[in-house]
């Protein structure tokens, strides 16, 4: 029996994951060059689908598996996932098609493995969707198992937000995420933009903040709610369109820079904020982009240069001791996070970050916004942002910040939430500096 593409290309992603820690969307992109646009986007659900619910999966398949699932081939087990997702997640696709093609993929790759995959995965056609019905998240343990993520996270927002808010978040990241298009003001309008989209890809204003008091609007982004591939679009290439999520956008505006000031973008890379930032310049003024990593900093600097942004100066530092001779008028620090704000289009990053990691990145995110608060001019205005839900990585330090500073007061704090706003889950603080 053949193997269709799409799981076939899959089966491959969530191998490179799994056994290589190769990150999910890179693996994709090489997997699917070839294939039609439909398989990929079947290709694409199977493979972030069974990573994003692998602690979910892992605890049915010990149901089903009378030895422990570590001391199975990696080959195997990454068929008894990709096979069992579709069982039990996946609308729409025949439990013939999920359990044949599940041990084909085994069989290739293991001797005996075929005949492990097809008991089991036979087995879960008949009590999978039972077994998972029972799970529930009356705990924060239990909701890490039903929810797919780890221990300390679900303990970590259970603690910070609730258990009702928890709850809401932690199904939410097992959802699709919105797919939003920032204009760039440089090359287009949104006008423009809405009439070159092709037929089928419906575009719509961004919506307001409705529970998020004081937090800009957003009259340059656009969601759309039909499948566009922007990054292969004429749009994309000319510099008119830059996806980016609504969470990511809005930080940019909440600095609020005009044109003639000096501006100072302390975290560049890979450049969504820097190049908006341009936008709402204007191209004029001057815009300083400080980026480490010298292969970030070259695609950075074409990325400005595709979208018109001229006025970019790009300086490859070491941010945390980055100096300038002259102050800035506003200064946008977005260090490097966690991350937990963007689980929902990064369905590996749950398993990487730890709880020991998210100290040790508030303590590196302490020493950037210290040092953004060096360069601004009195009188001059800081944003801190992370797209990340940890309150160790976001009010934690600008607390201990305020309390050490002198001059700088707090002008507005905002925590996005997926389950809330639909968006990319974003930490955001505006601070003022007397």
């Amino acid at each position: 029996m053949s193997v269709a593409p799409a799981r076939r290309a899959a089966y491959g992603v969530i191998r490179r994951v799994s056994e290589q820690g190769a990150f999910a969307d890179r693996a994709l992109h090489g997997a699917v060059a070839d294939l039609s646009p439909r398989d990929r986007a079947l290709a694409m659900t199977l493979a972030y689908g069974t990573v994003q619910r692998r602690r979910t999966l892992d605890h049915l398949l010990a149901g089903f598996v009378s030895r422990p699932l570590e001391r199975l081939e990696p080959s195997v087990l990454a068929a008894l996932r990709l096979g069992l997702f579709q069982l039990v997640f996946l609308g729409g696709v025949t439990d013939y098609a999920a359990v044949n093609e599940s041990v084909e993929l085994a069989k290739a790759e293991s001797r005996g493995g075929g005949q492990l995959v097809n008991a089991v995965l036979r087995r879960a056609a008949r009590e999978g969707a039972a077994q998972l019905a029972s799970l529930d998240d009356r705990t924060p343990q239990r909701a890490a198992v039903l929810h797919s993520v780890p221990d300390w996270l679900a303990e970590m927002w259970w603690r910070e937000l609730g258990p009702e808010a928890a709850r809401a978040l932690l199904q939410s990241v097992n959802t699709p995420a919105e797919s939003a298009l920032r204009v760039n003001l440089l090359r287009a309008t949104p006008e423009e933009v809405l009439a070159a989209l092709p037929a089928g890809s419906a575009a719509r204003p961004a919506p307001a903040w409705v529970r998020q008091p004081g937090l800009p609007e957003l009259p340059d982004v656009l969601v759309l709610d039909g499948a566009f591939d922007a990054f292969g679009s004429e749009l994309f290439a000319r510099g008119a369109v830059m996806p980016q999520a609504r969470g990511s956008a809005v930080v940019a505006r909440t600095l609020a820079p005009v044109a003639g000031e000096r501006v100072l973008d302390l975290c560049a890379a890979p450049g969504g904020k820097t190049t908006h930032l341009a936008a709402l310049m204007g191209g004029a003024g001057e815009l300083v982009a400080v980026e480490a990593h010298p292969g970030r900093v070259r695609a950075l600097e074409e990325t400005c240069q595709r979208m018109g942004a001229g006025h970019v100066s790009v300086r490859c530092a070491d941010a945390r001791t980055f100096t300038d001779p002259r102050p800035f008028d506003r200064v946008l620090v977005d260090p490097p996070c966690s991350g937990l704000g963007t689980l929902q289009a990064r369905p590996d990053l749950r398993w990487q970050p730890s709880r020991g990691q998210v100290v040790q990145l508030a303590a590196r995110q302490a020493e950037l916004l210290r040092a953004g608060a060096l360069a601004l001019r009195p009188g001059g205005t800081l944003v801190y942002s992370v797209c990340t839900i940890s309150r160790r990585e976001a009010d934690e330090v600008v607390d201990a910040f305020l309390a050490e500073a002198t001059g700088f007061t707090a002008d507005g704090r905002w925590q996005l939430l997926p389950s809330v706003e639909g968006t990319d889950g974003f930490f955001i603080a505006r601070l003022r500096r007397a």
